[in-house]
């Protein structure tokens, strides 16, 4: 097949790249080229920023695509440029959304494709959903080959996942349980989450290009482990060889006290908050043998692992490893003056 991803290397998009381009697939990336190095020799890179519409023209040419995929779409301006672009030169369009999309609350904790759209909480997925209605609307009205994907939380080697952080990333929690501090969880710590390895995630997710059963439909794609965040936090602990001191507090109070560059109204409430199990029968049944077969503590060891030995991941973060002392501070006192 002759595929064209928009970004590429990413932490959902760059497993696929590496499997496509070891199937043998002529597969194209277009993107500003910051990871270009990490690219297979055999990847036709086009190295452009995707809103020069008319320099995306001339380097694509007449190209035609069995498969163009976008990473990095965020708002429905981008996907009315994509249809403008790709219409008539592609035999199908793979839109990555979010599960983060669903009604929050659900009235199941069960999501399928099915499930509500509608999120109060977060703009990001607002967005999201507005990009799906106009892809639906393109495709009923015009024949625009869409298929829709709606990952949950995936990860790669380059992040631990955790809930609770700040702007630079999860390594300043690691670093505080490796120095024996305690760490923020949001809630009780036993609402149920979903992690899926990157490389798994990929499996499904090739196997709907080019597929039939795929051409007007949303897929999620998504591991069927689910884990408490106490789970999660442990299993974090346990890659770190440490014993973790895990401090709840409400998800509501993280999201009235987080500073706005960080504010995790949308981040906890419209979505790590709550308990969801993802239905993945949809996907099963138009990629026959899919499975997710990384669990998340061996996953979490191979990301340890990698970050570890990359000083270059190991971002630190003082205003939020204070902001975190502030919240424990201020909560011990609360209860102490009661």
């Amino acid at each position: 097949m002759k595929i064209l991803m928009i970004g590429g290397t990413g932490t959902i998009s760059s497993a696929i790249t590496r499997q496509l381009a070891a199937s043998g697939h002529d597969l194209w990336l277009l993107n500003r080229g910051t990871r270009k190095s990490e690219v297979p020799a055999n990847v036709k890179q086009v190295i452009v920023d995707i809103d020069d519409t008319d320099e995306v023209q001339r380097l694509l040419g007449n190209a035609q695509f069995d498969a163009v995929c976008e990473f990095i779409g965020f708002l429905p301006s981008q996907v009315e440029r994509d249809i403008r672009l790709f219409k008539g030169r592609t035999k199908q369009y793979v839109y990555i959304s979010s599960a983060s999309a669903y009604n929050k609350p659900a009235a199941n904790h069960v999501i399928t494709e099915g499930t509500t759209l509608a999120n109060p909480y977060w703009e990001y997925s607002r967005n999201k959903i507005a990009c799906e209605e106009l892809l639906l609307k393109t495709y009923r009205e015009e024949g625009f080959p869409i298929t829709i994907i709606r990952p949950s939380h995936t990860y790669c080697e380059r992040a631990v996942p955790v809930s609770v952080h700040g702007l630079k990333g999860s390594w300043q929690v690691l670093k505080r349980m490796m120095e024996g501090k305690q760490v923020l969880v949001n809630g009780d710590g036993s609402s149920l989450w979903t992690l899926t390895w990157n490389e798994d995630f990929a499996h499904g997710f090739i196997g709907l290009l080019g597929n039939p059963k795929a051409i007007g439909e949303a897929f999620q794609i998504m591991s069927d482990e689910q884990l408490s965040w106490d789970q999660i936090y442990q299993c974090v602990a346990n890659a770190l060889n440490v014993t973790p001191r895990l401090y709840h507090v409400a998800s509501d109070f993280l999201a009235a006290t987080s500073p706005k560059a960080w504010d995790f109204t949308g981040n906890l409430l419209g979505d790590k908050s709550l308990t969801v199990v993802f239905d993945c029968t949809k996907l099963k049944r138009a990629v026959p043998g899919f499975q997710a077969t990384t669990r998340f503590d061996e996953g979490v060891r191979r990301c340890v692992a990698y970050i570890l030995a990359h000083p270059e991941l190991q971002t630190e973060d003082p205003e939020f490893d204070a902001w975190c002392d502030r919240v424990i501070a201020a909560q011990e006192s609360a209860k102490q003056s009661i």
